[in-house]
């Protein structure tokens, strides 16, 4: 069993790997569990969750983890803004919507997260809203019919709320 020394709270994964019996069917909705306490899966709890459910490995849940597009091994920031480029919004104008995002919250390159932690961005193949393209969701609040201007708008609404 690996050692391990983070300054992830390890209770909070027993928790949630007791209440789903530490099963290996089980691994998805566990790996979701942790993702809701940590906006993100730490490395340490991959290692851990790995160690802990029988006939797993750690090597085994991060192939799980870094499969599935709906698991991000980098933390979200406090606002996860999800761009649809799916053939309606794409057809309708979500680069430039997603550009003018890029440009109101520049990130380090290859990043998807504000180094203050406030946001995430990240687009999305469909959100299962064509009629309403293009289509931006933040924090699961679906905002229609986007533009470049109003998701702007909406950014510094929210940074206001946040007082910067």
């Amino acid at each position: 069993m690996t050692e391990l020394k983070s300054s992830i709270d390890f209770t909070k994964i027993d928790k949630i790997l007791s209440d789903y019996g530490y099963e290996k069917t089980n691994l998805i909705t566990v790996l979701q569990k942790v993702q809701e306490v940590y906006k993100f899966l730490p490395e340490d709890a991959i290692t851990y969750i790995g160690d802990k459910i029988e006939g797993l490995s750690p090597a085994t849940v991060l192939g799980v983890a870094t499969f599935y597009a709906q698991f991000s091994l980098e933390p979200k920031g406090k606002y996860e803004i999800k761009v649809c480029d799916g053939t309606a919004c794409h057809v309708r104008g979500s680069l430039p919507v997603l550009e003018a995002i890029k440009e109101k919250l520049p990130m380090e390159n290859g990043k998807m997260t504000t180094k203050d932690g406030l946001f995430s961005v990240e687009t999305v193949s469909c959100l299962g809203a064509c009629g309403l393209a293009p289509v931006v969701v933040i924090n699961e609040k679906v905002y229609p019919q986007m533009t470049p201007e109003a998701i702007t708008l909406i950014i510094d609404t929210l940074m206001k709320e946040e007082g910067r």
